[in-house]
């Protein structure tokens, strides 16, 4: 649904974007994450057609969003990263000059923009000016916008900036129920975000893509060793020693003690799971097994693992994820 190949972005000497190319297929919702500056907005504008590539294409819905840029953006819905809104206009007066501008026919335009409002908790602000809108409203209002005549790609920079948390996961809800309706591709620099919201992250440093998978892949890709955390009431000692026994276990250490109850971090080879095995053994001894579950990099730890490994690599010999 949506193709980026080779995206490359100049303004004069400065490189806002490198190489980058992507792949997000029908019905997914993918993270674009990055600091401030990687060049998120970037990529979305291009996909969005705000401006063409310096080099490289993009297709959003089978159309080249250079060469047949009308087609490409009748099929979007774009949330841009500083959203413009008409603040002499009603919330309903807005989204009705939307919708004209998006060709939504007539007879279903009502019904429309109270589908949209309704849906970004906007129905109540319906005759309210935009200008008298606090930011949260306003995002709100731009969310809504997007959404507007359903369209098949939804293009999201930075949705959530400026709400309030209870704002946050209604907005994380409402993108949460596109899954398989809409494609969606959002931007952020907030780990929560993408861990709450998305199939998929694309993962951007100073202009150039570094990955591009599922959280748990990139996990395992990135890790030498498998981790398993286990919790028992247990003498230390002898549950360190019985776990240690059981084939493929690399290392054993107990992390916190509470009493009787034992917390111990099980290094592991990456391409076994024993927990099985070392729930039996525990189970075997008589110890009560509280707790048993794998350890996960967290999105923050594989964001700087993969800045640290790029940072080593000198750029002739960088090669794309």
């Amino acid at each position: 649904m949506i193709e980026a190949h080779r995206l490359t972005k100049r303004f004069g000497f400065f490189t806002a974007i490198a190489e980058v190319s992507f792949r997000v297929d029908e019905g997914e919702i993918v993270g674009f994450l990055g600091p401030n500056g990687a060049g998120k907005s970037t990529t979305m504008r291009i996909l969005g057609g705000v401006f063409p590539p310096t080099s490289g294409y993009a297709r959003v819905a089978g159309h080249d969003v250079v060469l047949d840029s009308l087609r490409a953006r009748q099929a979007i819905g774009y949330f841009p990263e500083r959203i413009a809104l008409y603040t002499d206009m009603t919330v309903r007066e807005y989204l009705g000059y939307v919708a004209d501008m998006k060709h939504v026919p007539a007879k279903q335009q009502k019904r429309e923009i109270e589908r949209v409002m309704d849906r970004c908790a906007v129905t109540h602000m319906a005759h309210r000016l935009i200008g008298t809108l606090s930011k949260g409203y306003r995002q709100r209002v731009g969310i809504a916008q997007a959404l507007l005549g359903q369209p098949k790609v939804l293009i999201l920079d930075e949705p959530t900036a400026g709400l309030d948390p209870e704002q946050v996961t209604e907005v994380r809800k409402l993108i949460r129920e596109l899954r398989g309706h809409s494609t969606v591709i959002l931007s952020t620099h907030i780990l929560p975000e993408v861990e709450a919201t998305c199939d998929r992250v694309l993962i951007i440093n100073k202009g150039r893509l570094l990955a591009v998978d599922t959280p748990s892949n990139l996990n395992r890709r990135l890790r030498q060793l498998s981790q398993i955390h286990i919790e028992a009431q247990a003498p230390v000692v002898s549950l360190l020693e019985a776990v240690r026994q059981i084939d493929g276990v690399v290392r054993v250490e107990a992390t916190h003690t509470d009493g009787n109850v034992v917390s111990v971090l099980v290094s592991t080879e990456p391409t076994k799971d024993l927990r099985s095995a070392i729930a039996e053994r525990v189970v075997r001894q008589g110890w009560p097994l509280l707790e048993i579950r794998p350890v996960q990099l967290s999105l923050e730890e594989i964001f700087l693992e993969l800045v640290h490994r790029r940072d080593q690599v000198p750029a002739s010999q960088e090669v794309s994820p």
